[in-house]
């Protein structure tokens, strides 16, 4: 963790910024006062329907389990690889509850994600997965290079070959809740979220309390009051995913609605017979749903009123596409080092809403550079990756945070994002990594060389597009090199092309921006 200068950090606890609450005290507060808000996951495997009460029961159950068995506590890590269930939100919310640091894993990651977080961040207790269709947490455990000394607890049932370590996660509930969450440092980390960028392995971004607390804070006051209860698909695995799904609602004191598969005609038909709302996050969110031929602009637009989106690419014919069918749409530009620097309010003029990325989010720095790369700093930057050298190449003495995107603020103060130097394809608001996809192509036979570039996506925000100069593989040839290695589906690149030479450098180093600008100006 990086050393955070003392008169920035006095002056966030004056403004009230940061405060004295971990993550597990402020969860505690916050649902003990919306017991009765519904809690339901809507899935063919794993449905649930209950209340935010009785999901803190079992959760402070879970929490007496992994005390009393394992001894989980402050300081201790609970890593998990859970799609959107109960359970998962019962050892999110148990770990918080311990003060326990969580380390969340998309569910949907494969052997080759799973070895490298569990081996950059060994956890005390480990929580997986037998079985969800096709995927299987344990398999995933199985196959990686991971060597666990911690116990893992399996959510749904053991299918063996995970080792003696593995019991039922059911096991380990104890028949009292704990009373009060434990106190902790709030400085201290309180999350691990893993995300991919320039590099092949990916990185773990830490959160303190603090952070974490004032994020949760900062987004729930953005929430536009009109808006109506929503269902989230965005996998609780995702360290946003899991702040939007599991932490903001209940700050909001507004129901939580999980589905585990987000297929868009499934979630349309909850949302009619429901009054719900749905589509914020990714662009992929809305467009989906859009598109689906179940969407009825009489019956649905009007539960959409209001849709917020980040994560990815959001693309000016979106948001002039749902104004069109009466949906308000606003932008906001963040990751998961820095969750939310700017962003822009429904009432805000249409076209800051929709050609902008939003206006600075109270207690948030942005300085622009004189190529355009930003540098941002605030109470809820993330307090450094788990890679100390990582850490030290993004961040200055001052506490400015190295974004590596481009952007231009106009007069007004409205920032739009206009590219990345980090190498790196948002898809659908996950972070691919372009080097982990061309290390796998570039092993091909007859590729002489390869770049990997986001392209436009309509539907996802963005895709991967590989280039390839020698002889040009299939895209199923691609595909199956990426499964034989391990990677999780949503990394396979969606479009393969030749290509005689590349744009460089004097020094011969490929220009991927200009590679990115060809692509832009082909989709129009």
């Amino acid at each position: 963790m990086r050393e955070i200068d003392g008169d920035l950090s006095r002056s966030w606890v004056r403004a009230g910024y940061w405060t004295d609450d971990t993550l597990g005290q402020l969860l505690q507060r916050s649902m003990t006062t919306h017991l009765a808000d519904p809690f339901t996951v809507r899935s063919a495997l794993q449905p649930y329907r209950g209340t935010l009460g009785e999901v803190l029961t079992d959760a402070g159950r879970l929490a007496a389990g992994l005390r009393g068995t394992y001894d989980i506590g402050p300081g201790s890590v609970v890593a998990f690889q859970l799609t959107n269930s109960a359970q998962a939100a019962h050892v999110f919310y148990a770990a918080a509850l311990l003060g326990a640091t969580v380390v969340p894993i998309v569910h949907f990651y494969g052997p080759s994600e799973v070895g490298y977080i569990l081996g950059r961040t060994p956890p005390d207790v480990y929580v997986t997965f037998d079985a969800f269709g096709p995927l299987s947490g344990t398999r995933n455990l199985h196959d990686s290079t991971a060597h666990l000394d911690a116990p893992v607890l399996v959510a749904d049932r053991v299918d063996g070959g995970v080792g003696d370590g593995a019991v039922p996660l059911s096991g380990i509930y104890a028949s009292e809740p704990l009373a009060v969450a434990l106190s902790t440092d709030p400085s201290l980390p309180a999350l691990v979220g893993y995300t991919s960028g320039t590099t092949t392995a990916p990185k773990g971004v830490i959160h303190s309390h603090r952070t974490i607390g004032f994020e949760s804070r900062q987004l729930t006051g953005m929430q536009a009051p009109q808006a109506r209860p929503g269902i989230t698909g965005a996998p609780v695995g995702h360290a946003i995913g899991m702040l939007g799904a599991l932490l903001i609602p209940v700050l909001q004191g507004r129901p939580i609605h999980l589905i585990d598969v987000w297929d868009p005609g499934t979630v349309l038909g909850h949302m009619a017979a429901e009054g719900l709302t749905s589509g914020s996050g990714s662009t992929y969110f809305l467009t989906s749903l859009l598109d689906h031929p179940d969407f009825d602009p009489m019956v649905h637009a009007p539960l959409m009123s209001h849709i917020g989106l980040g994560g990815s690419a959001v693309p000016v014919a979106v948001g002039e596409r749902a104004a069109a069918l009466g949906i308000s749409t606003v932008r906001m530009y963040g990751s998961t080092e820095h969750p939310s620097i700017t962003g822009s309010y429904h009432d805000d003029p249409f076209d800051k809403r929709i050609r902008t990325d939003g206006r600075l989010l109270e207690g948030c720095e942005l300085r622009v550079a004189d190529d355009g790369e930003l540098f941002s700093r605030g109470p809820d930057c993330f307090v450094g990756y788990t890679d100390p050298a990582l850490t030290a190449e993004v961040f200055d003495s001052e506490g400015w945070y190295r974004t590596e995107d481009v952007g231009v603020m106009d007069a007004d103060g409205f920032l739009t994002i206009t590219d990345r130097k980090k190498d790196i394809i948002i898809r659908g608001g996950e972070n691919v990594s372009a080097a982990e996809i061309e290390e796998v192509i570039a092993a091909m036979p007859g590729v002489l060389e390869v770049a990997v570039v986001a392209a436009p996506d309509v539907r996802l925000g963005e895709h991967a597009c590989a280039l390839v100069r020698g002889t040009v593989p299939s895209l199923e040839a691609v595909r199956d090199a990426m499964r034989d290695r391990g990677l999780a589906k949503q990394k396979w690149p969606e479009e393969v092309r030749g290509v005689e030479d590349f744009p460089r450098t004097a020094t011969g180093k490929i220009q991927k921006f200009v590679l990115r600008q060809r692509l832009r100006d082909e989709a129009g």
